[in-house]
């Protein structure tokens, strides 16, 4: 459709706003002063402000209607239709200014001039001060750190994305990115010495891109934010055609119980007999598997997981991260030639997914290196799993072989640190408002003991993280040992895990105290409720939002008694009120 840009006399200019409205009227983008674009919401108290983005130069323009409709393989909502808008805005530089918004929030891209375009620079300082508090995570290569309550700032710091703010009225925003390319870098936000203004800067891209990636601010109740699918929404539409290949599910994983790789074949059996007995379809096969004890190869374990109709997954060292002192296999994606022989061969072996680790930050090197394996592995029907790397920003539309990415302050910090400890409960439940809210999140969760550093989370809060967590790749932490200690029912829980959810919602909760989540896939329902602090709280929600539940219901809590930590009852009524334990939980499966 043929898009007309309206030019006006600079008089006029200052006498005029341009506003559009979400579908539901809560939400409105309007230029102020032909300087700035202001994000406000309508709540019970009035509209009232929620960003301002300096932008000089804005002229009014054309406005239309849009609907975006699609499918995902994986995520939080495999069908998505909805309506919105959009809006194109002249700029100053000659350059266009695109809004689209929704019912669920805005997003913005900047598209340039032929001759000119976005390599670095700072593109726009925003301003959210009207917020009353903030989970931001500091900046770092590998994506993980803490979500903390209202971080002390000064100017300069550089903070990841997602970050989310509290306003007035219950009102919340994340403001994240989406649509990044291959001649493109990712973005973060840098303070300034106001409280609660930042600059969003470009990492150092090498490339001139035509456009700049998509800002998306999800807005409006915390069930608003977290139920949002604004990320995929304005990402490019999947470039695979033929997906009946791709197959999200649980997977046994080796490297938690023994803080190492899987160099000892005889380990990988007990993992792969661990898939076997619990019903799960992958095995993980992680880092050092070059360098295999007992006259064994990578071969061998992959042909005794394919004889036991467990599908393999092998580890990679991206080799452009942590590189010396790192394990390995190294080097051999770096080059497309070698990258195109290696996924020649895993597919060859029947290897059916990648985990690659060890990125080095957001710089458009990194990004399209991304780019570069996910395609190849596409040609070879590799599903991939990036760790050590930047968090999720849409690719996952584009790219439906990406089934999670870590991104995240995950369970595998027990082997690191000792602080995750006492830390944990809270920062799991700030996740699903924060990091979980953007993409699939290899948490890697439930561990029912202890790996070097204890966890004080108890069980039910433990196997509650399975279903809160969304990862179409969802990694088991613990020994089989552990899982096989269980009782039944919780076995037969995790042999029956969906990864991928047909709907989710938010029932209630608060980041960093506690939060309860339903999700649902085909006609099953899972409710899972975590407590973030260190004293017992009764959970309570409403399931008026669930649609044809069924009357069969397994619900999982905690005993109090550690030696007999589980309460499992089976009956015909959610009951919503849920007494917790400290760091406790609960999980309903709804039949």
């Amino acid at each position: 459709m043929k898009r007309t840009i309206l030019t006006i006399t600079l008089s006029a200019m200052a006498l005029m706003s341009f506003a559009q409205t979400s579908p539901n009227g809560k939400i409105k983008a309007e230029t102020q002063d032909h300087h700035s674009l202001v994000v406000s919401y309508k709540s019970n108290a009035g509209w009232q402000t929620i960003y301002r983005a300096e932008i000089p130069g804005l002229q009014e323009g054309s406005q239309q209607p849009i609907s975006v409709k699609y499918d995902m393989i994986s995520g939080k909502r495999l069908h998505i239709d909805k309506k919105g808008k959009e809006s194109v805005y002249a700029m100053q530089n000659g350059g266009v200014l695109k809004v689209r918004i929704f019912n669920d929030g805005v997003a913005f891209q900047k598209v340039s001039r032929e001759s000119t375009g976005y390599n670095g620079e700072c593109e726009t300082p925003i301003d959210l001060s009207s917020s009353t508090n903030s989970w931001i995570m500091k900046w770092s290569d590998g994506a993980e750190g803490f979500y903390t309550l209202n971080q002390n700032m000064k100017a300069g710091d550089r903070w990841s994305v997602p970050a989310l703010f509290e306003f007035p009225n219950n009102v919340f925003a994340l403001l994240h990115e989406s649509d990044i390319h291959h001649d493109q870098a990712a973005s973060s936000l840098y303070s300034t010495d106001k409280r609660g203004v930042f600059r969003i800067v470009t990492d150092n891209n090498k490339q001139f891109a035509k456009a700049s990636s998509w800002k998306v601010l999800m807005l409006g109740s915390l069930s608003d934010v977290v139920e949002s699918t604004l990320v995929t929404d304005v990402s490019t539409p999947s470039k695979i055609t033929d997906t009946s290949w791709i197959k999200p599910g649980v997977v046994s994983w080796v490297y938690w119980a023994y803080n190492h790789g899987s160099n000892d074949y005889n380990i990988i059996k007990k993992y792969v007999d661990m898939a076997v007995t619990l019903k799960l379809p992958y095995v993980l096969i992680d880092a050092e598997w070059d360098e295999m004890k007992d006259g064994k190869t990578i071969e061998d374990a992959v042909k005794y997981a394919l004889s036991n109709n467990i599908d393999p997954i092998i580890w990679y060292n991206s080799s452009v991260g942590w590189v010396n002192g790192a394990p390995g296999p190294k080097f051999r994606l770096n080059k497309p030639e070698d990258r195109e022989k290696e996924f020649a061969w895993c597919e060859k072996i029947g290897v059916k997914g990648l985990k690659i680790d060890f990125f080095s930050g957001e710089n458009n090197d990194n990004m399209a290196y991304c780019v570069d394996l996910l395609e190849c592995a596409a040609k070879h029907h590799l599903t991939l799993n990036f760790h050590g790397a930047t968090i999720p920003r849409g690719w996952m539309r584009t790219y439906p072989n990406l089934l999670s990415t870590e991104g995240v302050y995950g369970a595998e910090w027990y082997n690191n640190v000792p602080t995750f400890t006492k830390r944990a409960a809270a920062h799991n439940a700030t996740l699903p408002f924060t990091r979980n809210v953007v993409g699939s999140m290899d948490y890697t969760p439930c561990a029912f003991s202890d790996s070097q550093h204890p966890h004080i989370t108890s069980h039910a809060h433990e196997l509650a993280l399975t279903a809160l967590f969304e990862s179409a790749l969802q990694h088991l932490a613990d020994r089989p040992e552990s899982f096989y200690a269980q009782p039944q029912a919780v076995k037969d829980y995790l042999g029956h895990l969906p990864t991928v959810w047909d709907e989710t919602l938010l029932l209630s909760g608060y980041p960093g105290k506690n939060v309860v989540m339903a999700r649902r896939s085909g006609k099953t329902w899972y409710i899972a409720g975590i407590n973030g602090t260190d004293e017992p709280c009764t959970l309570t929600f409403s399931t008026k939002r669930m649609k044809k539940m069924g009357k069969h219901v397994t619900t999982f809590q905690d005993s109090g008694d550690k030696q007999n930590p589980w309460n499992i009852t089976i009956g015909n009524k959610v009951e919503t009120s849920q007494q917790c334990v400290a760091r406790g939980g609960f999980v309903m499966v709804i039949e």
